[in-house]
């Protein structure tokens, strides 16, 4: 299969008609208001093993031999093709060899062992796993079901495309997360060809903007650790460099930030669990509002399997960003009802506290004082102006602890130094 065609996608529609699930593409009213334009989500964190890939690893099993299947598939993967190509190697009782990068979450590994496969640990990427997967093959005489740079996986992806606009198909936009290109080269394509005047838009992580640096002739640097890890790729596909310069209109990088703000974002305006790259396309509509404000927009939620406990860091970095967690260190005189007035003012104002810590041990703290960090759940920046307010009228000086920066900010009882 040399060359892609419409015609293959609308194949591989009918062939996966009764293996996969069609799911749903659905207005997402809270997001919509927040972001100034008119969105829908494709939601493929609903597909079989909580991403879209489980479309294209099936076909490229399917295209295989009789005798291939007997010998085995192999493929590297941070999860989610990994998840697609054990569940539909158990599924048709044949040998799945999976090759992972090292810090692979957690959840990932375990959901991908659970389908029977056999899990290699190898290197902090997917270009690095390649050697271990070529080693392995000769080996073996596995057979490849690559991720991404893969005519069967390519058009198993852009059956996504094909149900987004059966559902909707008077998008302005659509709004697709890239990795090593497979999934975008097929929803454009197939997009171009029902509405040849949509706006393709692809988003790549900051730090691996590969296919961005492809495209724009740059030389590749990429690198660093980033939440989206299912699109981190140092080299796009050989296939799906070509489909993208034909079909895709433009790339837009979103910052490890404006990831988080989106995982956070959708898990509590939406009650969407998506993974970092899952969420790439709502990043990319918070990091460039004026460029989709009015339009209608489809976005892919490409992947669900996100670690629980970072779900967990993420929410709550979320918050402290936009005052509904805040941490106060409060300075106090080492004296028997000081813990019982802090709780007080808080508690009046409507704080809630979460945690607290009461400091007197350490050198930088004077003999007869003693700090207090709490960690307080308000309504907003607002709200924590006003119980710092009550605390400062009870003459303690107060400091907003910045998280993510390192900074104090400090309120001081009137009359006295900082």
């Amino acid at each position: 299969m040399d060359c892609l065609t419409p015609d293959d996608i609308y194949a591989a529609a009918k062939q996966l008609s009764s293996t996969i699930i069609n799911t749903p593409t659905l207005p997402a009213p809270a997001l919509s208001k927040l972001l100034g334009c008119q969105l829908y989500l494709k939601h493929e964190q609903l597909q079989h093993t909580s991403s879209f890939k489980a479309r294209g690893a099936y076909l490229a099993i399917l295209a295989l031999s009789d005798a291939e299947r007997a010998q085995g598939v192999i493929t590297m993967s941070a999860g989610n093709h990994a998840q697609a190509v054990a569940y539909h190697a158990q599924k048709l009782n044949i040998h799945a060899t999976i090759v992972m990068p090292k810090q692979t979450p957690f959840a990932k590994v375990e959901r991908t062992r659970a389908f029977g496969a056999e899990i290699v640990l190898e290197g902090r990427n997917l270009n690095e796993c390649e050697k271990t997967v070529a080693q392995l093959q000769r080996q073996h005489g596995y057979s490849l079901i690559h991720p991404y740079d893969d005519a069967h996986v390519i058009r198993g992806q852009g059956t996504v495309g094909l149900e987004i606009l059966d559902s909707v198909p008077d998008l302005d936009c659509l709004v697709v997360p890239i990795g090593g290109g497979g999934l975008i080269g097929g929803i454009s394509l197939i997009a171009k060809s029902i509405k040849p005047d949509i706006e393709v838009i692809g988003v790549e992580a900051e730090l691996y903007a590969s296919m961005y640096q492809t495209l724009n002739g740059q030389s590749l640097a990429v690198g660093g650790e980033t939440i989206a890890e299912g699109i981190a790729v140092k080299m796009p596909g050989a296939l799906t460099v070509p489909l993208a310069k034909a079909y895709v209109d433009n790339i837009l990088l979103v910052t490890e930030q404006q990831l988080e703000w989106a995982v956070g974002t959708l898990a509590e305006r939406e009650r969407v669990i998506a993974e970092g790259a899952g969420a790439a396309g709502i990043a990319a509509l918070y990091g460039y509002q004026q460029r989709f404000s009015g339009k209608k927009v489809g976005v892919v939620i490409c992947g669900g399997n996100i670690d629980m406990r970072l779900l967990g860091t993420i929410l709550n970095r979320n918050m402290m960003s936009d005052g509904r967690l805040v941490r106060l260190r409060i300075d106090i005189s080492d004296e028997p009802g000081m813990l019982a007035s802090i709780s007080s003012a808080i508690g009046d104002s409507g704080g809630n506290i979460v945690e607290i810590y009461h400091q007197r041990m350490f050198y930088d703290v004077p003999a007869k004082l003693a700090k207090i960090d709490a960690i307080v759940d308000t309504r907003g920046q607002a709200h924590v102006e006003e119980i710092i307010a009550a605390l400062v009228a009870k003459h303690f000086s107060v400091s907003i602890i910045d998280e993510n920066s390192s900074r104090e900010r400090a309120y001081t009882p009137v009359g006295e130094a900082l």
